[in-house]
């Protein structure tokens, strides 16, 4: 059954019902007898989390992660050389039988499938069948000028319905901007944002040891950019509905629809949880006067462009992709050793973001084994544009393995083509500062760090193909 979601809007005292589903037909509402008590959330740390997983998965201990330090024993492989003992990927274009691709057809109903069912059981998890409604609340609205673009802001709260286990709330954290004087409906950028009071006391903490917050890079900011092109932007918090971290995976949204117990070895991580609260935003996109909801495209970086990447191959209703220095578990091969690899993300830091099911690749199992990578999920956005966006190696760093994302673009170029898009157009990576942006798929560094500042202007120029109404 289709999952139905209530999408409601409440300004003040008054709500207003925009979308009921059959909501006494899904178990997930039905509400619990009067004396049954909810029991508390499982209390673990990531940790134990993570011992867990292992435990399950009957493995005895993990090859241990690439270390950043240059002068660690396990310091990170930055030697091009060394960079590719997997050079062969899976053939995203040949199915389980071995029979080739070679209809749009048999991609949208037999290859892609299969695809997606690697990543749901054995890397991303698998979103329940069946996940709680979410009813938007708009919170505020103001009226501003953002570089020199009269807006109008919307705070907007998420509240998932929490009748089935009244023991834990989870609500969204998102806003929506869009310009005051627009005379239709506005195409919009959605970014995975930080969290306001972590930037607040990450600015604390840096002025508490007598440092300086970095300052914003010179020239209007993106959201600037943005409207100025008459477009509108929506920032979602992932971390309002689903902590970073392994000890929080009996609480928010994955803990809620597990009443708060421990995940199976196939279920959804946070990258999964935070692309389906972009879709839960979506929903109430779509319900927007001011909103063309099919000219929505998601924007994230670091942590959040793997994400992004994820909601994009997830949800075909996103019109377009900025994936920023997503490395590892986002658009880098998998199966590169170059900077962050494999162990790295089955670690108790980041297993958090992938299924239980992914730190078989780091014990008994090698990065050779995975049924799938990087350029499979690059190719789940086929025909729909992606745009990979780094920073110089010099100033950012390698760990994010630059050419390894432009390899899985490269890859996914097959997809495309077959339906009727365009690829990269070369398999020869660009200079920095070059952008490669003539077909569907586009790739550009810049000569900055951990951003995609400097990649914005470039970005908005490819998207206008498709973005734009004229």
């Amino acid at each position: 059954m289709r999952d139905m979601r209530a999408i409601s809007v409440r300004a003040g005292v008054t709500v207003a019902t925009l979308v009921i589903g059959l909501l006494a037909c899904t178990a997930d509402l039905a509400l619990p007898p009067q004396t049954a008590v909810s029991p508390p959330p499982a209390e673990l740390t990531a940790e134990q989390d993570h011992q867990r997983l292992l435990d399950l998965l009957h493995i005895a201990s993990l090859r241990p992660g690439a270390d950043s330090d240059p002068a660690s024993a396990r310091a990170a492989n930055y030697d091009e050389s060394k960079a590719n003992p997997y050079p062969k990927l899976p053939d995203p274009l040949v199915l389980r039988n071995g029979k080739r691709v070679t209809t749009v057809e048999i991609w949208w109903a037999q290859r892609r499938p299969q695809i997606v069912e690697d990543f749901d059981r054995e890397i991303y998890g698998r979103v329940p069948k069946q996940t709680p409604n979410v009813n938007w609340e708009v919170a505020s609205s103001t009226r501003e000028t953002i570089g020199g673009v009269a807006a109008i802001t919307k705070k907007l709260v998420g509240h998932v319905d929490n009748s089935s286990y009244p023991a834990m709330s989870v609500d969204i954290q998102a806003s929506l901007t869009t310009p005051a004087e627009s005379s239709g409906r506005v195409p919009v950028m959605m970014e995975f944002g930080l969290d306001p009071a972590v930037m607040r006391r990450l600015r604390e903490h840096l002025e508490a040891r007598g440092q300086k917050f970095p300052p914003p890079p010179p020239g209007p900011t993106w959201q600037e950019q943005v409207l100025a092109k008459g477009w509108g932007y929506a920032v979602i918090i992932p971390t309002s509905y689903q902590d970073d971290n392994g000890g929080g995976l009996t609480r928010g949204i994955i803990g809620r629809c597990n009443k708060g117990q421990s995940r199976k070895l196939d279920d959804w991580g946070a990258l999964r949880a935070w692309a389906w609260g972009a879709s839960r935003l979506l929903d109430y996109l779509q319900t927007e006067r001011a909103v063309d909801a099919k000219r929505v495209g998601i924007e994230g970086l670091s942590r959040y462009g793997k994400a992004a990447l994820v909601t994009m191959a997830y949800d075909q209703r996103f019109a377009i992709a900025l994936i920023g220095s997503s490395g590892a578990g986002g658009a880098k091969l998998l199966r590169r050793n170059f900077g962050e690899t494999v162990e790295n993300l089955a670690a108790a830091s980041e297993y958090h973001w992938m299924a239980g099911n992914f730190l078989k690749y780091a014990g008994p199992l090698t990065p050779n084994d995975l049924p799938v990578d990087a350029h499979e999920l690059i190719a789940l956005a086929a025909p729909r544009p992606v745009f990979i966006s780094c920073g110089s190696p010099q100033v950012e760093g390698g760990w994010v393995d630059d050419k390894g994302q432009f390899m899985a673009e490269v890859a996914a170029g097959p997809v495309y083509e077959l339906l009727g898009k365009k690829g990269l157009g070369t398999a020869e990576m660009p200079p920095i500062g070059t952008s490669l942006m003539t077909g569907d798929l586009a790739f550009r560094q810049h000569e900055g760090g951990h951003t995609d500042g400097p990649n914005w202007p470039a970005f908005l120029q490819f998207a206008s193909r498709y973005m734009s109404s004229n």
